[in-house]
């Protein structure tokens, strides 16, 4: 485990390619029960560069009518949201210091040119909890800065297999995914990365 800022900890391989293959068989099997669908942002209704899905008890979804918000249910199917594979429940066992487990995981597809502009995680009602994210496919840059939009900012890469956390005075910081590297793991069936967030909402 590293720690790159106060707050941002970095483990990398956490899970070794055997597990990533069958992490991601999972997801698979997940994302035919909640389908892939377009997220668009509030008031605009613009489309994300990124297709997601969700599981756990919570899903975390956007259009332009309801605009951040988490919900029982997928957005197209109406059905609850499939559970939270034990693989990453055991993940946040291990590494966030936190008593209760995660009520929601966002699954975000990004293709070769898609991109994550930098944002807050900040539609729960728990900011106590750290985010947990894995990653999976290509690699990505992520870019991480401080509770004020405008502040500096710190780039990484990161890995098929790695796990990010955010905790503490990072919980609150700005990031985002400033590009995706193509061609880097052979993971998926073609080019992208799948961004598994693990996120508490509610207060235990």
């Amino acid at each position: 485990m590293v720690s790159l800022l106060d707050g941002v900890r970095l483990v990398p391989k956490f899970f070794d390619d055997n597990e990533q293959a069958a992490l991601l068989a999972t997801i698979r099997a997940i994302v035919k029960k909640a389908p892939l669908f377009v997220p668009r942002m509030p008031k605009t209704g613009k489309p994300m560069s990124v297709r997601m899905s969700n599981c756990g008890r919570l899903g975390w979804v956007t259009d332009k009518e309801g605009g951040y918000r988490y919900q029982k249910t997928h957005p197209t199917t109406g059905k609850p949201w499939p559970k939270i594979p034990e693989k990453l429940l055991t993940a946040w066992q291990q590494l966030a210091d936190y008593s209760a487990p995660p009520e929601a995981c966002l699954i975000n597809y990004y293709s070769a040119d898609a991109k994550m502009g930098m944002h807050q995680d900040r539609d729960e009602n728990n900011f106590d909890a750290p985010i947990v994210s894995v990653s999976l496919g290509d690699d990505c840059l992520f870019r991480i800065g401080s509770d004020k939009k405008s502040g500096p900012t710190n780039s990484f890469r990161l890995e098929s297999g790695d796990v990010i956390l955010l905790e503490g005075p990072a919980r609150m910081a700005f990031h985002g995914v400033d590009r995706i590297y193509p061609g880097t793991s052979t993971l998926l069936k073609s080019d992208g990365r799948i961004n598994l967030t693990l996120r508490r909402v509610n207060m235990p």
